[in-house]
């Protein structure tokens, strides 16, 4: 199995859960801009849709879509994917598509150097109301799921991570703040984040 991956990119979720569930995996490491992987192969024949996260299974096929990927990944061996039944699959499901689309996205248009000043101030207040709500949720749950770190721990933790490089201070929200801290001490988290680097 390989992982094409970005340094910094949503990517560093199905990273961080390959680690932890250990299964073998070689990482490719992608230039975006360039649409290029590391050794020069064209990354547009692997995904045409040019960005990462990218799994090519030993197969050859190739499956990409970060929610879908976790979802994948949590399946092939137990650990990080709910198996009491199906509500808590359904809940799980739930966590990404939250993280996907109100999250990631959100963040994703404050990367966007096109945006103007005031449209960015419209989808950072919506951020914010995200990361209030998340806070909320972390007052009484040590992981989205609970008790337990799941696949959604992972995307979430990545793209929350982002705060840093966007200058958004996580300190007015101190229970997602140490949910923060809680993920990023975990072992697999910090190699997958050198591995990275």
């Amino acid at each position: 199995m390989k992982l094409y991956y970005s340094p910094g990119a949503c990517s560093l979720a199905s990273h961080i859960v390959l680690r932890e569930l250990g299964i073998p995996f070689e990482l490719v490491k992608v230039d975006t801009a360039a649409k290029k992987t590391a050794n020069g192969e064209d990354f547009l024949a692997i995904n045409p849709k040019g960005y990462v996260p990218a799994i090519q299974l030993d197969n050859g096929q190739v499956l990409t879509e970060g929610a879908a990927l976790l979802q994948y990944l949590g399946e092939l061996k137990p650990g990080l994917w709910p198996t009491q039944g199906p509500m808590e699959r359904f809940r799980e499901t739930e966590w990404l598509t939250f993280i996907s689309s109100e999250v990631h996205k959100t963040y994703s248009a404050l990367w966007d150097k096109n945006l103007s000043d005031d449209a960015k101030k419209v989808f950072l207040a919506k951020l914010e109301k995200r990361l209030a709500g998340l806070d909320k949720h972390f007052a009484t749950h040590d992981f989205l799921m609970g008790k337990q770190f799941t696949v959604a721990d992972a995307y979430a933790y990545t793209v929350i991570n982002w705060s840093g490089y966007l200058k958004i201070d996580l300190s007015r929200w101190p229970h997602l703040q140490a949910y923060m801290q809680r993920v990023g001490e975990r072992p697999k988290v910090r190699e997958a984040q050198a591995a990275e680097k």
